[in-house]
């Protein structure tokens, strides 16, 4: 069986350009889906308000994201759903766990703000014996 390790982000694209909000290495699946659950609540929960930063997750030894203005309701509204969702919640498990990426990615139509929420496997093991394999040390030399 292979060690997968996870890796979740948040990302923000507007006029062609993305944007990184923020993001995580993480041991294990389900806390990505935290992670990206409590993303999307508190990117939600600041719509129409100047919030107040959270405290960083001390147990996830990670920040949140940075904020972001939406000028209409729809995004945060789809966010909220989304982490509210238990049907959503297991099909981005399922993706997790098959290997492949779980992405949601929320629009706010007056602006074309694009907001995405995306968690992925990385095999860090095997990258770093591929990585090994592929550039040896170089020799050891004693005294020269």
């Amino acid at each position: 069986m292979r060690n997968l390790d996870y890796v979740a982000a948040v990302t923000v694209t507007v006029g062609g350009r993305a944007l990184p909000l923020g993001g995580v290495a993480l041991p294990n699946r389900r806390l990505v889906l935290c992670w990206l659950r409590r993303q999307a609540l508190r990117l939600a929960d600041g719509h129409g308000r100047d919030p107040a930063p959270a405290p960083a997750a001390p147990w996830l030894g990670a920040r949140d994201v940075r904020p972001v203005t939406f000028h209409s309701s729809d995004a945060p509204e789809a966010l909220r759903a989304w982490a509210g969702d238990h049907g959503s919640q297991d099909q981005a498990i399922s993706a997790l766990e098959s290997g492949r990426p779980a992405l949601l990615t929320v629009v706010d139509p007056f602006v074309g703000l694009r907001v995405t929420l995306g968690g992925w496997p990385v095999d860090l093991c095997g990258w770093a014996a591929a990585a090994s394999a592929n550039h040896p040390y170089p020799p050891r030399t004693e005294g020269v």
